[in-house]
C-alpha cells in the first residue's frame, strides 16, 4: 500500500522509507531495535493542507498515513518543504528547530535519531 499524498513533496520521502525500512525484513529488525520510538509527523503544504504520516519503528516498523494505532514517542510538525530539505540533507534539523521551522512534542531526545532514519533514502531519488 501506497503512501504517497497528492501535493505533499514529503510523500515521496514516505515512500522511499516505507521501501527501504518496511519492506526489507533485516532492515526493518535492525531499524525497530536501533531506534525504537514511534514518530508522528504533521507535514503542512504549500496550502496550508496538513497530512499525517506515521512511522513505527518500535513495534511492527511501518510507514503508514494517518495515526498509527499506537500513541506516538514524538510528534514533529513541519512544512512540506522543510521535510524535503532534511531527507536530502541540506538543512540540518538541529539549525530547523532552533528556527522555528521544526516543532516538537513529547520525547525531544527522539528527534536526534531522525537523521538515522532519514539517512536510509538514498539521496538521488528524492
Amino acid at each position: 500500500m501506497s503512501v504517497k499524498v497528492d501535493g505533499y513533496k514529503s510523500s515521496t520521502v514516505f515512500e522511499q522509507l516505507k521501501v527501504n525500512i518496511t519492506d526489507n525484513e533485516a532492515k526493518k529488525k535492525e531499524t525497530i531495535k536501533k531506534i525504537n520510538a514511534i514518530f508522528e509527523f504533521n507535514v503542512k503544504n504549500s496550502e496550508g493542507k496538513e497530512q499525517i504520516w506515521t512511522l513505527d519503528l518500535k513495534n511492527d516498523g511501518t510507514v503508514q498515513t494517518g495515526k498509527g494505532s499506537a500513541k506516538p514517542d514524538i510528534i514533529i510538525g513541519l512544512a512540506d518543504e522543510t521535510f524535503v530539505e532534511l531527507a536530502s540533507g541540506t538543512l540540518n534539523g538541529q539549525k530547523a528547530f532552533m528556527s522555528g521551522k521544526l516543532k516538537i512534542k513529547g520525547n525531544m531526545m527522539l528527534a536526534t535519531k531522525l537523521d538515522g532514519v532519514l539517512s536510509t533514502i538514498p539521496k538521488a531519488k528524492l
